[in-house]
């Protein structure tokens, strides 16, 4: 039924509740595991040089590196089918964009729940995905949340 499921991860509390999901159906049903962290666009207050925006990047992808490790590859306990995928944009659309690219199954993320007026000012990228998608979506809410 899945045999890519794509993860999408901003490490937060809820993303890494979300990951137990993830990681249980990529077990249940022997599919590769897509762990999708996005970095938003920078707002440019100034053009940084070539050198710098590398320096950045390489920085940037050891602490998503460290971070992954930290809360994810130790709860995996083995389990080895899985990339780890790193991009740069507006968040819900290289979400979508991953989904459609990589021939995912299905997407599993996080939720902060937000309702009322801050969800209006705000937007949510969970509703977004979903309003998006071309797969089923699973949103996972912290409990009592």
């Amino acid at each position: 039924m899945f045999k890519k499921i794509l993860f999408c991860t901003d490490f937060s509390e809820n993303s890494h509740h979300a990951f137990t999901y993830a990681l249980n159906l990529a077990k249940t049903y022997k599919a590769e595991l897509l762990i999708l962290h996005i970095t938003p666009e920078p707002v440019e207050i100034y053009r940084p040089t070539e050198q710098l925006e590398e320096v950045v990047r390489k920085h940037h992808k050891k602490v998503v590196d460290e971070e992954v490790t930290t809360h994810y590859v130790k709860e995996m306990k083995g389990f080895k089918d899985y990339r780890l995928l790193l991009k740069e944009g507006v968040v819900f659309s290289e979400i979508i964009k991953t989904a459609s690219d990589e021939a995912a199954n299905i997407i599993v993320m996080g939720t902060q729940g937000r309702t009322g007026l801050d969800d209006v000012l705000m937007g949510s990228t969970a509703e977004r995905v979903v309003r998006k998608s071309p797969v089923p979506v699973l949103i996972v809410r912290l409990p009592g949340k």
